[in-house]
């Protein structure tokens, strides 16, 4: 590692640290988490921050935010997991801000935890496995790849999402890859101009099928599912970048806003699959239990 990287990540780690354990900061994070789940919490961060080199050129204040938020719904910032991500973007008045980005297994959570559903899927459809798709009865009919590794590498042709209730109450819908890839470049110029100059800045470019079953269960849940108050705020929350205040900024997600990330499999290996697992300067962990929860 060079010399000036190395400085840059120990004073943005030590600037985390002095702003974690800030009264104010402590107040806050209280509020939310409080207990023993403060240290958790706080290893979560400090884990997450050192695995990313551009989130550790954000702001504590937005990193924190948006974790609090992750906290609040009970969800994990661990990448493996892939509830929600800390994902830096720049911001032309606060410079290099962490947003929230709720990811397609965060939907599946809050959901499951409504009770209200019996049954929930987003699926990838692969070339040849579509029979037919009636959207007036909404009923699918397809034939999939028996073996596994094969269907894996087949060329994905579309996105089925369903959802029943407990009640009986069913809803599907399926987007043809082309449909997918029309809505990306509509809402996201960011993967607009990846197309363009053949870049992989944006999470479209890295992983468009985990996007594209977020953007299905979002479609589909939000337009016909039961929502609870969490799923609600997740939604409304999802690509902002959350103040202290609990006002929301929804970042312009144009190209000259994203900041190249380490992509998410070098991250997951960086990070413990435990996020209550010490953090890797123990130093800072302790001086965070000594002053945290007075």
């Amino acid at each position: 590692m060079a010399v000036g990287n190395s400085l840059a990540k120990s004073q943005q780690k030590t600037g985390l640290t002095a702003y974690l354990t800030n009264d104010a900061v402590k107040n806050q994070i209280n509020n939310v988490v409080g207990g023993k789940n403060g240290t958790r919490f706080i290893s979560s961060i400090v884990s997450a921050v050192n695995a990313n080199a551009s989130l550790q050129e954000c702001t504590n204040a937005s990193i924190v935010s948006a974790a609090l938020l992750g906290e609040s719904l009970n969800l994990s910032p661990s990448p493996q997991l892939g509830q929600y991500y800390l994902v830096p973007f720049k911001d032309k008045e606060k410079g290099k801000v962490a947003q929230f980005q709720l990811g397609y297994k965060g939907y599946i959570q809050l959901a499951i935890r409504s009770g209200q559903y019996k049954k929930l899927n987003v699926l990838a459809i692969k070339e040849g496995e579509l029979i037919n798709f009636d959207p007036l009865n909404e009923e699918i009919e397809v034939k999939l790849i028996e073996n596994e590794e094969a269907r894996e590498q087949a060329e994905t042709i579309g996105y089925y999402a369903m959802f029943e209730y407990v009640n009986g109450f069913k809803k599907a819908i399926y987007w043809s890859k082309e449909k997918m890839k029309a809505h990306a470049m509509k809402y996201s110029p960011g993967y607009a101009a990846d197309i363009k100059k053949k870049t992989s800045w944006t999470f479209w470019s890295k992983d468009f099928d985990g996007m594209a079953y977020k953007t299905m269960l979002r479609q589909l849940i939000s337009k016909w599912g039961i929502m609870s108050i969490d799923m609600v705020q997740a939604i409304d929350s999802d690509m902002a970048v959350i103040n202290a205040d609990g006002t929301k900024d929804y970042v312009e997600t144009d190209e000259g806003n994203f900041i190249e990330q380490t992509p998410v499999e070098e991250s997951v290996q960086e990070i413990t699959e435990d996020v209550s697992a010490p953090v890797q300067d123990a130093g800072v962990e302790d001086d965070i239990q000594q002053n945290f929860f007075d």
